[in-house]
């Protein structure tokens, strides 16, 4: 699972890029205009706009809660557009949320950018849903043995995105701080916020 982790799964990175040469050949996709579609979603979109969502709700009650009940109302008070519905799960000391979308990849790209390769990958959509626990774990994500894990599962409909706890010894930091401590992986729920 690591290396699904790390590197993506090798069968859809061999065909995308097979993909991608075909249309290049053929003089209909434009080598440029794709770099520019990535570098929008990595730095345009997401997954800052998650990580400032987050890193607001560490520091304001009041917008936490607000975020959890309305994520696009929430997104609005600070700039962040929520495209998809999204629903906010939260982590606590008794509850550890993951994100998946068994049926294909569906994701919150406003928030979070682009999809890591792994989250596309079978071996994550058909296992996570499993055992949760053992996959985590697999990827670096040790969780207590009393701690109970929850799986979303997003669909076209519904989109899910996990706060995450606020880590300890982070009091005195604010919010742009806060948000670089914030990953992609850390919303979907496969990696905890930690102090470097």
């Amino acid at each position: 699972m690591s290396e699904i982790h790390e590197h993506g799964t090798p069968e859809i990175a061999l065909r995308v890029e097979a993909l991608e040469s075909l249309l290049q050949e053929k003089g209909l996709l434009d080598p440029a205009a794709v770099d520019a579609v990535i570098r929008y979603f990595e730095q345009d979109i997401g997954p800052l706009k998650g990580a400032r969502l987050v890193a607001r709700a560490w520091l304001d009650p009041a917008f936490k809660a607000r975020l959890l009940e309305d994520p696009a109302g929430a997104g609005g008070v600070v700039g962040v557009t929520v495209l998809e519905h999204l629903v906010v799960v939260e982590n606590t000391p008794e509850t550890h949320n993951v994100v998946v979308c068994s049926l294909c990849s569906c994701y919150p790209w406003s928030v979070l950018g682009l999809p890591p390769s792994w989250y596309k990958s079978p071996a994550y959509r058909a296992r996570v849903v499993r055992e949760p626990r053992a996959v985590l774990a697999e990827i670096g994500l040790s969780l207590p043995e009393d701690m109970r894990v929850r799986v979303w599962d997003s669909s076209s409909e519904v989109r899910y995105m996990v706060l995450p706890m606020r880590p300890a010894g982070t009091e005195h930091l604010g919010e742009d701080a806060l948000a670089a401590l914030v990953t992609r992986d850390s919303m979907i729920g496969v990696a905890v916020p930690r102090l470097a």
